[in-house]
């Protein structure tokens, strides 16, 4: 008996490998460090909170210096009274920058679809690096402190910094197609964790010498990527003279290959909501409009799971180094060193739950799975000893379930979501759609950082991870339609498969 055009599987790599140059591999190494060092530029501020915290207030390692110097400079110098309104300003900062990211993705994803991708994210990486150097280290320098200064470059610093997740997603839908889509995209969607594991050894390097030298560190490496990139990156196969996807001889392979990961269809292959990519080249791809995007299949469910659920992970991200310094009284270098377990987790857990989606050709029970785990340990981790080994293996179990799924939505999911057949194949869709589920995870982000350090104030640590729980919990909940309907999928494809047999 044969089976439906949905049932027959290629092995996940075969496509993948049968079309792999080391055009590839240059676009898949360019794409994961350019955006590494973007991460790499944030992690700074959060590492080096406790050394600004001190330096904007009055403490007990400078009680004196009213003493040494005129007041009138003494009160130039700092900006708070306590360490707990620069805390939260530090948390408004935080808050300023997603909130600026995330309306700047809505902006960057439409602007990288219609102008060159490369321009784009160089621009954005050498610019961001300016700002970072202007905002950390020139002001130190100069000892020019002003809230409003910073707030002002902060927002600057998001609005740029958002140019590179739309770009890179789209370079990579672009060289890569759905044949292993989900592990490829699941190892390459580490570079945010990478980059956050370098922009804490950076820093934790250098932070005996100022905090200024950890902004002037990570913007120089982010400067001189950005000009790398302008040189070296290819933004689709079709600079060099390689087929695009779905143009290739050997249709099969790409045809399966492009099959849909959320379909809707339960037993019919003509439904064509949820195609990822189609054959029909006689149109010239055009750019996507921002509201046709919205109205993609999918695009809407995840992007209110992924506001949810990048809170959560943002949050760890922001903040893991000042709770465990504040929680547990540890050194900031220390925790900044200990907090890389996190993203450890989240890298492993990002490239073995892709595997797995691209197996089961499903992405949403999957994440169901993995979040439902989430709950579990971010309540472990709430309780873990004051003991470093053992919170450091916690942190790591919280960022597999956690940094993976989170990786997935924002990487191999909003690609699929990019390559539906509704948008023709165009990949001009990939950075809108992009845009549209990571700026939506961002403004939750940015509401979550200010209430993460409201709650912390008011309720305790505590508190703060019941929020946390209850974010992973409601992800779930938005993208429950989607997980019961590939379930049904699932279950049906094995009542045909064992009825074939």
């Amino acid at each position: 008996m044969a089976l439906p055009g949905s049932l027959r599987r290629q092995p996940a790599d075969r496509g993948l490998v049968s079309h792999c140059t080391h055009h590839h591999i240059v676009v898949f190494l360019l794409t994961f460090f350019s955006y590494s060092l973007l991460h790499a530029s944030r992690k700074t501020f959060s590492n080096v909170k406790v050394s600004i915290s001190s330096q904007w207030t009055p403490s007990c390692l400078n009680s004196t210096a009213p003493e040494l110097r005129p007041y009138e400079l003494w009160n130039s110098s700092h900006l708070f009274p306590n360490a707990e309104e620069a805390t939260l300003f530090l948390g408004t900062l935080d808050t300023i920058f997603l909130f600026s990211y995330a309306v700047g993705l809505f902006v960057s994803g439409i602007v990288g679809d219609r102008l060159n991708l490369r321009w784009v994210l160089s621009f954005g990486m050498c610019s961001s690096a300016l700002v970072v150097f202007f905002f950390g280290t020139l002001t130190e320098w100069l000892h020019f402190y002003n809230k409003w200064f910073y707030c002002c470059l902060w927002v600057v610093n998001g609005l740029l910094q958002s140019t590179g997740w739309p770009c890179v997603v789209a370079v990579m839908g672009n060289w890569f197609g759905k044949a292993g889509r989900g592990f490829v995209f699941g190892l390459w969607s580490a570079c945010a964790s990478v980059g956050n594991i370098l922009g804490a050894f950076l820093a934790s390097c250098v932070l005996k010498y100022g905090y200024e030298y950890a902004f002037l560190v990570t913007a120089s490496v982010q400067f001189a990527g950005g000009v790398i990139v302008f040189f070296g990156l290819l933004t689709s196969p079709k600079e060099v003279g390689l087929p695009e996807l779905g143009a290739d001889e050997d249709g099969s392979v790409e045809e399966d290959a492009n099959r849909p990961l959320m379909s809707n269809d339960d037993a019919d292959d003509d439904d064509r909501n949820y195609s990822i990519q189609a054959t029909d080249t006689d149109n010239q791809p055009r750019a996507i409009g921002f509201f046709q995007a919205c109205c993609l299949p999918g695009v809407v469910l995840y992007s209110l799971a992924y506001a949810c659920l990048k809170l959560v992970n943002y949050s760890f991200f922001f903040w893991l180094p000042f709770y465990l310094s504040n929680n547990f009284g540890w050194k900031e270098a220390e925790a900044d060193q200990l907090s890389i377990w996190y993203d450890v987790g989240g890298i492993v857990g990002g490239t073995i739950q892709g595997l797995i989606s691209d197996v089961l050709q499903k992405r949403a029970p999957v994440l169901a799975i993995s979040l439902l785990f989430a709950v579990g340990s971010l309540f472990g981790y709430s309780r873990s000893p004051n003991s470093k080994p053992i919170n450091a293996v916690i942190m790591a179990i919280t960022g597999f379930f956690i940094g993976g799924p989170s990786n997935m939505i924002s990487s191999a999911i909003s690609a699929d979501l990019g390559r539906q057949d509704l948008v023709k194949g165009s990949s001009e869709a990939l950075a809108t759609v992009t845009g549209i589920v990571d700026g939506t995870g961002s403004i939750g982000a940015a509401v979550g950082q200010y209430l993460v350090s409201l709650i912390q104030e008011n309720l305790g640590w505590m508190w703060v991870f019941y929020f946390f729980i209850l974010m992973t919990s409601s992800t779930i909940l938005f993208i429950s339609p989607l997980i019961v309907r590939e379930m049904r999928l699932l279950l049906h494809e094995r009542c045909l498969r064992v009825l074939a047999e």
